[in-house]
């Protein structure tokens, strides 16, 4: 994926050279600022692998056919109204609402609603390589990439106006929830054909267009996202006519920005900075558990990391129970897994990795390991899965000293693609992984699976054809405790040959100001800003 900068696309409330500076000051009348730290690379949410445009943008800009409900974790309605499935799961026929319309930017007015050509479009794109589309802008699709979806979908067919069918060459148990994250959102196809007439295809992943409740309306690179109401969105207006995404809020300024007003909201703030939110009365902290989970990559195709016995050494050197203690304060469980303990697929049996670094040391001598020096690639932005990844790494690097292993760390700013992770010079990866599916199958396939290392989202480098075999086992069974049973079976796998290392499970967090209501946390992450509200009239604390 190609970066790329936006011009400043149109200025509906301020002037551009005094958008960033004054902000604050006039958005508390109208809007808030939502405070994180992110890299943009584009808009479309299809050629994302994570960050701020997942987990934040897309809620605003785009709607998927399905949801998921963050508190019963059950599958919702959304642009479709209903859906059916049928041949044991792999065909599905999707009905669309009426009345839904596409945003009127600064650079489209749609002339028609949404109708099944914008869903057909949306999915032909990323699975058939053969479309005019599929290449545009790098043609690249991380999350459905590790899926091998191009493969899997047989085809996907207009039945009627409002009526969609999608045919899988064979059953997929976990195709709807895959539907139900943020990477499958529904474009305009009316937008494409315009854009491919004026011979201007990339701006579609750029200028986006979308049927959600806000829209694109302002960026700056690495400065700030703004994004105006959309005063058509088919669930109701939007309580707020903005909002401002600021880019820029890492390091220590984070709670700085918090405590001065000019943040609002504040994404992921430092665990270790609990005490000081719980105790200013103009605060506000939530807490709720996380499907995500941090880990630690090893690169199983550089020696001597493609050794088990090696991967399981510095595994046994790592003090978790001192990670736990001086990165999440409370706020985390150690991960005796790749899936968080609240999945219904995870292994109950799952044993923490003890801390023994004398075992460890005895194991690589006796592997013949001696002088070993190793590059630890963390991202210095923090995460639902990490709220201090630089702390984490140093905390990691001093451990492995202590059994004769020299870790060099590399901050990486941005994404892992653009920091050119995958061309696998590293050893040691410092990640996590945070979805809006409560399927175990977006957690084991887009992670591990020899799929995925193609994707850029295996950053292990790992295949196992009895891990995947398994994962299509239990894909392709609708029956749950066959899907248990494979997945119980991949998890062994996992723990004996371990390519990652589970580190942590966390809460998401998030502090925002006295005077905002209606923020939704959801366990998924991404969430709409639609019923966010200021209560103007309540006294100040």
């Amino acid at each position: 994926m190609r970066t790329f900068v936006l011009t400043l696309l149109f200025l509906p409330l301020l002037i551009a050279s005094k958008a960033h500076a004054t902000q604050g000051q006039d958005i508390r009348q109208t809007g808030f600022v939502y405070c994180v730290n992110g890299v943009v690379n584009t808009f479309n949410p299809q050629l994302a692998s994570g960050g701020v445009v997942v987990d934040t943008v897309a809620a605003q800009i785009y709607d998927r056919l399905l949801g998921v409900d963050p508190f019963t974790y059950r599958l919702t309605p959304e642009l479709a109204q209903s859906w059916e499935v049928s041949d044991n799961g792999a065909t599905y026929i999707f009905h669309l609402r009426r009345d839904v319309s596409f945003q009127k930017t600064a650079w489209f007015t749609p002339g028609r609603q949404m109708d099944a050509d914008d869903v057909v479009f949306s999915f032909d794109r990323i699975f058939n390589r053969k479309s005019a589309w599929h290449n545009v802008n790098g043609g690249r699709y991380p999350y459905f990439d590790s899926l091998k979806y191009a493969d899997a979908v047989k085809s996907i067919r207009k039945l009627d106006r409002y009526t969609v069918e999608i045919r899988l060459e064979k059953p997929d148990a976990s195709f709807l929830w895959h539907m139900a994250t943020h990477y499958a959102p529904i474009l305009s196809a009316e937008y494409a054909a315009r854009l491919a007439h004026a011979d201007h295809q990339e701006q579609l992943d750029r200028q986006s267009v979308g049927t959600g409740p806000f829209q694109l309306a302002q960026y700056q690179a690495g400065q700030f996202i703004r994004l105006a109401r959309n005063p058509d969105y088919w669930k109701g207006k939007p309580l707020m006519s903005q909002v401002v995404i600021d880019l820029g809020a890492g390091g220590t300024g984070r709670l700085s920005k918090l405590l001065t007003g000019e943040c609002d909201v504040l994404a992921y703030p430092s665990a270790s900075q609990l005490s000081i939110l719980r105790d200013d009365p103009r605060l506000r902290l939530t807490l709720r558990p996380g499907m995500n989970v941090a880990y630690l990559a090893f690169n199983t195709s550089k020696a001597p990391l493609d050794r088990a016995g090696v991967r399981q050494a510095l595994a046994l050197a790592i003090n978790n129970q001192r990670l736990m203690a001086s990165v999440y304060y409370g706020t985390a469980e150690t991960a005796a897994s790749i899936l968080p303990r609240a999945s219904w697929a995870f292994d109950s049996r799952a044993q923490i990795t003890a801390y023994n670094p004398e075992k460890a040391r005895q194991i690589l001598n006796a592997l013949g390991i001696k002088n070993l020096q190793l590059s630890l690639w963390v991202p210095t932005a923090s995460q639902a899965w990490n709220p201090s990844p630089l702390k984490t790494a140093e905390l990691i690097q001093a451990d492995l000293a202590l059994i004769g292993v020299q870790v060099t760390i590399h901050p990486l700013e941005g994404r892992f693609q653009e920091a050119g992770l995958m061309d696998m010079s590293h050893d040691l990866t410092l990640s996590g992984w945070a979805t809006d599916s409560n399927d175990p199958d977006s957690f084991f396939r887009p992670l591990l699976s020899c799929g995925a290392i193609g994707s850029q989202t295996n950053l292990a480098h790992w295949c196992d054809s009895r891990f995947d075999t398994l994962l299509q086992k239990a894909v392709l069974s609708q029956q749950l405790a066959t899907r248990i049973e494979a997945y119980d079976q991949a998890q062994q796998i996992l723990a004996s040959q371990l390519p990652v290392l589970p580190l942590a499970s966390s809460l998401r967090l998030q502090a925002y100001r006295y005077d905002i209501h209606g923020l939704v946390l959801s366990p998924f992450g991404n969430a709409s800003f639609a019923g966010v509200h200021r209560d103007s009239a309540k006294d100040k604390p």
